[in-house]
């Protein structure tokens, strides 16, 4: 027997030491999560089967395609919400990776909910149906969008010149000056997204208890870095970056319009560390969630964001100030991370400096291809 940190482990190891015959199946796999974590996967485990399977919704993520041709990475074009464009992949999968999503927060507030339902909720079901019979080892990507928005903008708070910070007295639980912990309430409203990645993770525990299903839920937080075509409602810090970049103008949205709020960042290398960790204990942690995020060493304001990206991209540009508050919008999530630390050794290992320098970096050894988007 093995211990993690504290838990027995019976695990047979998933994968072996050069990743022979490993087969591994991404949803959401061109997406800037799923690409990222599936070049990663090949990366280290070049003999490995890895398929990204995706429906290309979302623009930009069709550059992914020639990156994974030039890294042995199956592409199959399909959609969770047809099941049958699942049972149409070849095979069985030792490793499935859930990182489909609509994950706009704003998703059907101002037109129909179907599609984040349809994507978020019974893509869901489908990939657990598909899990249960040919894909026993699930990592299951959420958010922290799970948990309600009212409490979330009930916690107390002090302010900087610079950011909102959490207060060390607190009369909520799961809330401390580490973050938002995995016990924080959900039971009231917290946008469609939310909802509908909460009950996924409620199915995915039944499949655990009734069908033996191997899985995990990682409740992430926001995730930075190269690839990522940002847009206002997600992907908002590769915008920032972008938008110095390209010399687009920006806006500081609610809260009074002084860009104080506060989330923290994970890169998506310090995101695939702790899912090689997961994936060779599924047995020890299957049905467990997890909080997953930078934590407060990794956070960053809007307006603290600026000054690093006027200090690494070198430029500045306006930042207008719209006072009002969306009604999902929250003024701080910083995700306590220490279950996952704990029981896993983990600790992110990428700053915002970092992430921020590599997404310019990326920006700049392509800025040709990039600019029709972030400037269209």
């Amino acid at each position: 027997m093995q211990t993690i940190h504290g838990w027995m482990s019976s695990s047979v190891p998933l994968v072996n030491a050069g990743g022979f015959g490993m087969r591994v199946l991404i949803t959401g796999g061109a997406g800037f999560v799923g690409s990222n974590l599936a070049l990663s996967f090949k990366q280290q485990h070049p003999s490995a089967t890895v398929v990204a399977f995706d429906n290309l919704r979302r623009r930009g993520a069709e550059l992914n395609l020639a990156l994974f041709k030039k890294s042995d990475i199956k592409f199959v074009h399909g959609d969770v919400r047809i099941l049958h464009d699942l049972e149409d992949l070849e095979g069985n999968f030792d490793v499935f990776i859930e990182a489909s999503a609509e994950p706009s927060v704003l998703a059907g507030i101002k037109n129909s909910p179907r599609y984040v339902v349809q994507t978020n909720l019974t893509g869901t079901l489908n990939c657990l149906e598909f899990a249960r019979l040919r894909a026993p080892n699930l990592i299951f990507l959420s958010t922290s969008r799970v948990y309600s928005i009212g409490p979330l903008r009930e916690i107390a708070l002090k302010e900087t010149p610079s950011r909102f910070e959490i207060a060390e007295c607190q009369r909520l639980t799961g809330v401390s000056t580490k973050g938002i912990a995995e016990d924080f309430p959900v039971h009231q409203p917290r946008s469609l997204y939310g909802a509908t990645k909460l009950a996924s993770e409620l199915i995915l525990q039944e499949y655990v208890e009734l069908y033996g299903l191997r899985g995990v839920i990682n409740r992430c937080g926001v995730i930075a870095g190269p690839g990522q075509f940002g847009k206002v409602d997600q992907g908002v810090f590769t915008l920032w970056v972008s938008s110095h970049f390209f010399k687009r103008p920006l806006t500081y949205t609610g809260f009074g319009g002084t860009g104080k709020q506060v989330r923290d960042l994970l890169h998506p290398a310090d995101l695939y560390s702790l899912l090689k960790e997961q994936i060779e204990h599924l047995e020890d942690c299957s049905g467990e969630v997890f909080n997953v995020g930078g934590g407060p060493t990794n956070s960053t304001s809007l307006r603290e964001l600026t000054a690093t990206c006027q200090n690494v991209v070198g430029n500045e540009i306006p930042i207008a100030a719209s006072p009002e508050s969306s009604q999902v919008d929250i003024p701080l999530y910083i995700s306590d991370h220490s279950k996952a630390s704990t029981i896993f050794g983990w600790q992110p290992k990428h700053s915002v400096s970092d992430i921020v320098g590599s997404i310019f970096n990326w920006l700049k050894a392509n800025q040709e291809a990039l600019k029709p988007i972030f400037t269209g």
